[in-house]
């Protein structure tokens, strides 16, 4: 596949990089003007001016007055429920806050019991329908967590119909197992351990046996698991191989960033709230952090410091947090206008940060995240633009014109 005339190719990299990209490097995104791209056998083998263009290939797109971008890269978020949960955020308009939904039995724990009671099959095909939907928006690379199972047979199940995905979607796809989302009911006043025991002693040897999981996740806040506990599954994960992604500072700095960093996270993800000691600990770390616009803005809560993180040079990956509880999208456009908008980010940061730091934050940049010879062809294709500004500006277009997926 030949696209040519391509008004500009951005993310373009002659050697594809080693490292994420780290506060100021965010800011200077490489383009071509007047390009074309070449795809053979699913990645892309050549690209540059127009005017040394191959003559003929066996499909040809016209790209004139569009920009081709890298696919988005969304390494954070929760597609795999049961079902939605709006009556909640009528409740948060009715002045109810997220912990007081939770404290009555809502929020995870409402999603928990709905998909405890779901078959596999259902939720595979929920799912299915999903992804296909963020893909027509320009995804092409996701991660997937459980969490919404809170009992053995319901964590594999959501393990279960992630790996169903990965088999029947050309998207690429990560799984993360998130058993410590939330401390179920029966588990609460003075039985918190039972349940770390649970998570440690049998489902993380069936998942493990089974491998089902590529990164273990904890959620690490007040209302949910202390840092303590959480180094404890973390702790037992790494027997297993799996490498932490952690929800961390969504509500409170309680220390979570820098014991993850110890424990070697891959990423740190939420971070609504920072203090100086966790700019530091990320500032001397190879640890991304992820950022997730959609939450803080569906919650009308903190705003992540994008500015301070990227002033302090720390890596910044953004992704949707898709879930039903506080992000219900999975448009990895608007969360790329979001960061503009809400967190000041400029557009060549937030592209970055959706894109090949994303690609990092899933420890697959040498294949994604990208324009380079030998990775993936997943492609995005705008409708013609002014600019490529425009493209975050005109948050309520769909201006998606084509994605690609492998070079299909």
């Amino acid at each position: 596949m030949l696209i040519t005339n391509i008004r500009q190719l951005v993310l373009t990299e002659e050697n594809a990089r080693t490292t994420p990209l780290r506060g100021a490097e965010l800011a200077i995104l490489p383009v071509l003007e007047n390009a074309f791209l070449l795809i053979e056998n699913q990645r892309i083998v050549d690209f540059g001016d127009m005017a040394r263009c191959p003559l003929r290939a066996d499909q040809t797109i016209d790209a004139t007055g569009r920009y081709v971008l890298p696919a988005w890269c969304d390494s954070h978020t929760h597609l795999v429920f049961a079902r939605s949960r709006e009556e909640e955020w009528v409740n948060r308009l009715k002045g109810m806050s997220y912990e007081e939904i939770a404290n009555r039995g809502g929020g995870i724990l409402n999603s928990a019991n709905r998909l405890q009671e779901t078959s596999e099959d259902l939720l595979f095909e929920q799912a299915l329908e999903r992804l296909g939907e963020v893909r027509k928006s320009g995804t092409g690379l996701i991660e997937i967590k459980s969490g919404y199972g809170l009992t053995v047979e319901s964590e594999l199940k959501m393990l279960r119909v992630i790996r169903r995905l990965k088999e029947s979607s050309d998207v690429e796809i990560k799984s993360s197992f998130l058993g410590a989302h939330s401390v179920p009911l029966a588990y609460r006043n003075g039985y918190r351990q039972g349940y770390i025991s649970l998570i440690i002693n049998e489902m993380l040897p069936r998942i493990a046996d089974e491998g089902l999981a590529d990164y273990v996740d904890v959620f690490c806040e007040k209302l949910a698991f202390s840092v303590e506990e959480m180094e404890e599954v973390l702790t037992a994960a790494a027997q297993y191989g799996l490498r932490p992604k952690v929800h961390v500072n969504q509500f409170n700095c309680m220390g979570g960033i820098a014991a993850a960093i110890r424990h070697g996270a891959v990423s740190v993800d939420h971070l609504e709230v920072v203090d100086d000691s966790d700019i530091e600990a990320l500032r001397n770390g190879n640890t991304i952090a992820t950022l997730l616009p959609s939450a803080p803005f569906f919650l009308q809560d903190h705003i992540p410091p994008a500015r301070r993180l990227l002033d302090a040079n720390v890596p910044v990956a953004l992704a949707s947090d898709f879930n039903p509880g506080t992000s219900p999208s999975g448009r990895m456009p608007f969360v790329v206008s979001l960061a503009c908008i809400m967190m000041k980010m400029l557009p060549e940061e937030a592209i970055q940060a959706a894109t090949l730091n994303g690609a990092f934050a899933l420890e697959v940049a040498a294949d994604f995240g990208s324009i380079s010879r030998g990775k993936y062809a997943n492609l995005i294709i705008t409708k013609p633009m002014p600019s490529l500004a425009y493209l975050p500006y005109s948050f309520g277009s769909d201006l998606v014109d084509m994605v690609l997926i492998k070079g299909k």
